[in-house]
């Protein structure tokens, strides 16, 4: 949050103060007026209330004036701001209190409170001259009620009177309060300064780390690209030699090869991800466009038709109308519908099934992969999407997982503006549903959640 963000948050937590000082003051004055009878002077305090009422609107067009401005320094001008709310709201308790007991009224302390406020809020300096602007206040309205110049409106029945005309009391009152409010600015005006350097120094740190983040993401970057390369052409001469095309094989050579080209295919398949998790950290830049839902879902789905078969998991995929059209980055989102369809064929043993389905709700499409695998133990759910972890029992059914599938799924409809849910039991299936938004809110002849067809792959 930058300083001047700050600034405006301040004058705004003023303002709202202000308003329970307000109905403070008219619930008070009621009260003593109407149902106590305390003899005061009702429609002037009532008119002070309405002095602060209107200093609060001031205040509020003048901070939205100064907020949608533009060629100015706001924040020179919101603390000129917050320098007039503190004294006016200074010289307006000053007449409360004189409408009210004048230093005979213990509420006196309230300066107290609008002290500490300015020592929060401004430096030092300002704070220490708000202080002297208080007590010269005070000292205006103890004097002259003491000489007789302006009068005293005593709360009978409720404060003791006559003090006001005693000038040891009034001498000793007005010291007491002017040594308080002093040592209250300098008090919080140390502790506030001292919590500005921390979070300065919070600040800092964070830039740096952010910086060192960013410097690291580029090293891994520039490594999994220059890695990525390296094993793309391994993995098209293990495939080569996995064909046949170079001639026959023995018995322990195709094992041999084949377990370095299952190998090399999944470290693949981890540095595409990695690369992909960096990629978007590194850059905000994401281009987005409506695109078929379907295509995307297609292509997912043709690319793990074999994987499926290999593993004999059934995988159906319930029609989705050429029609619906979602707003993002294509490949992106073919990306995050693959990765769930390769987690759920991978967990889910010989003989299972994966379902993918989507429909429209809210302006939104959600698609859901449910399998039948062997799930997620309950504790470890809201883990899953963490990189590199992997739930405790994924070892039973795949050995080479790298633990950034479901962490790339979340990023990816991040960036989309949507969310990630799941749904596990262990040893029943897993559940994983994507809202992404939709283009337009087109209708599908057979309605906005209505049943698809079934095609088996």
């Amino acid at each position: 949050m930058t300083y001047q963000e700050r600034l405006t948050r301040r004058a705004y937590w003023l303002i709202r103060l202000r308003w329970i000082a307000i109905l403070w003051t008219c619930v008070a004055t009621f009260f003593a007026h109407r149902l106590w009878g305390i003899p005061q002077q009702h429609l002037a305090l009532y008119g002070v209330a309405a002095i602060l009422v209107l200093e609060n609107l001031v205040s509020l067009w003048f901070l939205g004036w100064v907020c949608k401005s533009e060629g100015r320094s706001h924040a020179l001008w919101i603390r000129r701001i917050i320098h007039f709310q503190i004294c006016a709201d200074l010289v307006l308790l000053t007449v409360l209190l004189h409408l009210s007991g004048g230093i005979e009224n213990p509420f006196m302390v309230w300066f107290f409170f609008h002290m500490a406020i300015a020592s929060t809020l401004l430096s030092a300096r300002e704070s220490y001259m708000l202080a002297a602007f208080a007590v010269f206040l005070l000292i205006g309205i103890g004097v002259l009620e003491y000489l007789g110049i302006i009068a005293h409106y005593c709360l009978a029945g409720i404060l003791t009177s006559g003090f006001h005309t005693d000038g040891i009391y009034v001498l000793g009152s007005l010291g007491v309060m002017a040594v308080t409010l002093f040592l209250v600015v300098y008090m919080t005006s140390n502790i506030a300064s001292k919590l500005r350097q921390q979070e300065e120094a919070y600040r800092v740190a964070n830039v740096q780390l952010q910086q060192k983040d960013r410097i690291k993401n580029e090293y891994v970057a520039r490594v999994t690209h220059d890695i990525k390369g390296h094993l793309a052409a391994i993995q098209s001469c293990h495939d080569v030699v996995v064909r046949g095309l170079v001639g026959p094989l023995t018995e322990p050579q195709q094992d041999f090869i084949g377990r370095a080209y299952t190998r090399t295919a999944a470290l693949n398949r981890f540095v595409r991800a990695l690369l992909s998790l960096t990629e978007m950290r590194l850059t905000d830049e994401f281009e987005m466009s409506a695109f078929s839902l379907k295509d995307a879902v297609d292509q997912a789905v043709a690319r793990l038709d074999s994987r499926a078969r290999e593993k004999q998991v059934t995988l159906v995929c319930h029609e989705i109308s050429e029609t619906v059209e979602i707003i993002g980055n294509r490949l992106s989102v073919e990306e995050a519908i693959w990765h769930l369809l390769l987690n759920a064929i991978q967990y889910t043993p010989a003989g299972g099934r994966v379902d993918l389905s989507a429909y429209k709700q809210a302006g939104s499409m959600h698609v859901t992969v449910r399998d039948t695998g062997i799930g997620i133990p309950e504790a470890e759910v809201s883990r899953v999407c963490e990189e590199f972890f992997r739930a405790s029992n994924a070892g039973t059914m795949e050995q080479d997982g790298t633990g950034l599938g479901l962490a790339l799924v979340r990023q990816i409809v991040k960036r989309h503006g949507g969310t990630v849910s799941l749904d596990s039991r262990l040893g029943i299936g897993t559940s994983c549903q994507l809202t992404l938004p939709l283009a337009e809110p087109a209708e599908d002849a057979g309605g906005a959640d209505a049943p698809v067809i079934n095609r088996d792959k």
